[in-house]
Formats: structure tokens, C-alpha cells, sequence
């Protein structure tokens, strides 16, 4: 296994940035864990690349949302021409919120 560049200053310190509050065994599991998670970005920095194209999407997905497009809309005595109840150029509803 690679020798780790983490050390326990650094561990606490990204721990203080996140707010988490480490017991001395939760360091020393942290510690470890984050060491072999960032031993093998180390390995993976070694495999070439180069004739690989960047995967944006891996699912084939596509976005079913439509683009929106501007149309002509009602303007405010058209909308509230069809309302049950209107005030000052408002919708008027029942209230929802008791006192």
C-alpha cells in the first residue's frame, strides 16, 4: 500500500471545515479510511488517459423538458375575468389560516 500524504492535522482540519466533531477513535477510523480512498486516487492518477473521450453521461438519458418558449399571455383583466372573487386587481380566496 502507498504512503498516504494525510496526516492527523490535515484529517482535523477537514473535519473542522465540515463541522464534525471527531472522538479520538473516529480519527483513527477516519484517518485510515480516508488514507486508502486517497492512496488509490493516487494509483488512478498513474493510468493513462489519453485516448479516452470524457463520459459527461453514462445513461443515455435524455432531458424530456421542453424548452420554454415565449408566447403571448392574458393580461390582468383577462386572467381575473373568469375569478369567482377579485379585489383591488387580486384574486380573492378564502382564508386558509385561522387566528
Amino acid at each position: 500500500m502507498l504512503k498516504s500524504s494525510l496526516d492527523l492535522k490535515t484529517l482535523r482540519h477537514v473535519a473542522r471545515l465540515a463541522r464534525l466533531s471527531l472522538t479520538p477513535q473516529e480519527e483513527k477510523l477516519f484517518l485510515s479510511q480516508l488514507s486508502s480512498v486517497l492512496d488509490y486516487f493516487e494509483i488512478l492518477k498513474k493510468v493513462n488517459t489519453d485516448k479516452v473521450n470524457p463520459t459527461y453521461q453514462v445513461t443515455d438519458l435524455e432531458n424530456v423538458f421542453r424548452f420554454d418558449q415565449p408566447q403571448p399571455s392574458l393580461n390582468s383583466k383577462q386572467a381575473l375575468s373568469t375569478a369567482n372573487s377579485t379585489r383591488s386587481g387580486y384574486l380573492k380566496v378564502p382564508k386558509i389560516f385561522k387566528k
